[in-house]
């Protein structure tokens, strides 16, 4: 019998989701998953039972209840402390970053939301100043994280793939979707992330979707 369940929205659009996901896959924990499609008539309905957030991700695990990403991800490293750098220095670069991927950049995120099905197809009116703005301070991030702490690794912080991966991988999702800019030292690293095995798990299993969870609002986003 499985420790808990993890409840989670369509895999082709959820970059929350994705997150949660994988941080628990990463810490190993024995769940039972639970999708809810999104954009669906009955997705409120489905998630306001099955989550005390009505959003996903939404973790149950041994008796302890987590949402949202950044609390699970936090839960995932109490018990897989590897997750985080041990270096204190690092730890701190790599929470802050992670922090601010949380909690912000709402340009990009209104501009491109995530489509793992989109394939590099770039917005039809150009990127906007906005947009551009956020994905030059994300560039700037993950280059320094490379330059300072990534040796040895494709990672952001080397030879591991911890929570602060997995904060961006839904970013690295948006700007191979869309086509963004980056430079050579972000482009290497979005490629790393997405060849990571569970990212590309997470990959085929949004392909196989049913056609019918497709939802408008994001494959018409322009």
């Amino acid at each position: 019998m499985a420790d808990g369940r993890l409840v989670i929205g369509t895999k082709r659009y959820s970059s929350w989701s994705m997150r949660g996901w994988l941080s628990v896959h990463l810490a190993g924990l024995d769940v039972v998953e639970e999708l809810v499609a999104l954009a669906q008539p009955d997705t409120a309905e489905r998630l306001t039972a099955l989550s005390p957030s009505a959003r996903a991700p939404y973790l149950e695990h041994l008796g302890v209840s987590v949402w949202d990403s950044l609390a699970i991800a936090e839960y995932c490293a109490d018990i897989e402390p590897s997750l985080w750098p041990v270096d204190p220095v690092k730890r701190g670069f790599a929470r802050s970053m992670s922090a601010e991927m949380h909690s912000g950049f709402q340009a990009l995120r209104v501009a491109m939301p995530m489509n793992l099905g989109r394939g590099g197809r770039g917005l039809a009116n150009g990127i906007p100043d906005a947009v551009r703005a956020d994905i030059a301070r994300i560039d700037a991030l993950w280059t320094e994280a490379r330059d300072r702490f990534g040796g040895g690794g494709h990672y952001l912080f080397g030879a591991e793939f911890g929570n602060a991966d997995v904060a961006f991988a839904p970013v690295v999702a948006r700007f191979l979707g869309y086509g963004a800019p980056l430079s050579a030292t972000a482009q290497r690293y979005a490629e790393a992330v997405r060849a990571h095995p569970l990212v590309a798990r997470w990959y085929a299993e949004a392909e196989a979707e049913p056609t019918e969870w497709l939802a408008e609002r994001y494959e018409s986003a322009d």
